[in-house]
């Protein structure tokens, strides 16, 4: 298969689950702190685990990384993320999540801070730059959560 030898391994596609995280006209953004998309702007998300939901892996990330709970969880869409320019080649299949929160008074903490600088609420119409290429090709292609 491919060019790969004996001893290396062919890259092997991964399941990531994102949530878009709606309040208003307004949506949940983390600036990114990894060897992919690093310091850009991207959804709450992560991998699914074996056996796991969609929607169940939605909650758990979210919860996880933000704090929060959520509610109303929904597929959007699914998108197929080739990351070749990378040192180690990799493809994750992203899985595109809506939700609100389970309680509008919550507050996003930065529970994991060696994978994120923080999360804030930004306008669907104003978000920051630069985004993570997976979302930006996405809304590229059209993806916009407050239209179903």
């Amino acid at each position: 298969m491919g060019n790969q030898t004996e001893t290396e391994e062919a890259p092997v596609p991964r399941v990531a689950v994102v949530v878009c995280l709606i309040k208003g006209k307004r949506v949940l953004l983390g600036r990114r702190r990894s060897s992919l998309g690093d310091s850009t702007f991207s959804f709450p998300g992560g991998h699914l685990e074996f056996g796991e939901g969609f929607e169940e892996c939605a909650a758990r990330e979210v919860k996880e990384e933000t704090g929060l709970g959520i509610k109303n969880i929904e597929l959007m869409t699914v998108r197929n993320n080739v990351f070749l320019d990378e040192a180690k080649p990799c493809q994750y299949v992203g899985i595109f999540m809506r939700a609100v929160l389970a309680d509008d008074d919550q507050v996003p903490q930065n529970v994991e801070p060696n994978f994120c600088d923080g999360w804030d609420w930004y306008e669907w119409d104003a978000l920051p730059k630069p985004l993570f290429w997976p979302l930006e090709n996405a809304i590229m292609a059209g993806f916009n959560p407050f239209h179903t």
